[in-house]
């Protein structure tokens, strides 16, 4: 299977990455949403140079542990650390030529501009969204204007105790495989939950069995 390019991202009702400063003080934590799992779907990140930018000043090198990053900069200079790459090279030939190569999904993190530019390039295959319940009213847009794309619906969820919807979509005419949300932890089952299903299930029999009866007399 060929690797994806995924632009898995959080973003606020009113269609914000974030606000004008960049801070995403906003988002939404829920305990069904597994990092852990999510972060294992990938092997390679992308981003743009003002998130690379936002990660430094939150301390640290902007490396992300267990994935190869690769900024896309035309300011800064090349540059190539361990699990870290900055370039100015053209990102639809970069992905390109990533896709060929054995490995995990490709995580498009963050940047409407870089993901503007890949979208144009035909480059990404699928559409990820957490949408937080929040309005920001201002900020960074998920995606600057430019660019029209169909997308389809692949998976969705719901979390009620947060209210964050996680939509999946494939971008039209892609030939990846659809994506689908496998790092949603699902509810537990209590025995309570389970006598009250059993239960529902022979009352509803009962109910048929009463039905049926009195179609016949």
């Amino acid at each position: 299977m060929s690797r994806r390019l995924r632009y898995q991202v959080a973003v606020s009702l009113d269609g914000f990455l974030a606000r004008p400063d960049g801070s995403y003080d906003w988002i939404v934590d829920d305990g069904a949403i597994d990092l852990e799992a999510l972060f294992r779907e990938f092997d390679t990140v992308v981003m743009g140079r003002k998130t690379h930018e936002l990660m430094i000043s939150q301390g640290g090198s902007g490396a992300m542990p267990g994935a190869d990053v690769i900024v896309f900069s035309r300011t800064l200079g090349p540059s190539r650390t361990k699990g870290l790459r900055i370039t100015g090279d053209d990102p639809g030939k970069v992905i390109t030529a990533l896709k060929k190569r054995p490995g995990r999904d490709i995580w498009l993190f963050g940047g409407g501009s870089l993901f503007h530019a890949l979208l144009a390039a035909k480059q990404v295959d699928t559409v990820e969204l957490a949408v937080m319940p929040v309005l920001l009213g201002d900020g960074i847009p998920l995606l600057p204007p430019g660019v029209e794309t169909k997308l389809v619906l692949t998976d969705h969820r719901i979390l009620p105790k947060s209210g964050i919807a996680v939509l999946a979509y494939q971008v039209d005419g892609a030939k990846s495989p659809p994506p689908m949300i496998h790092f949603v932890r699902q509810p537990r089952v209590t025995k309570l939950v389970r006598g009250a299903q059993a239960r529902g299930n022979k009352n509803a029999a009962s109910i048929a069995r009463a039905r049926a009866r009195r179609r016949k007399s």
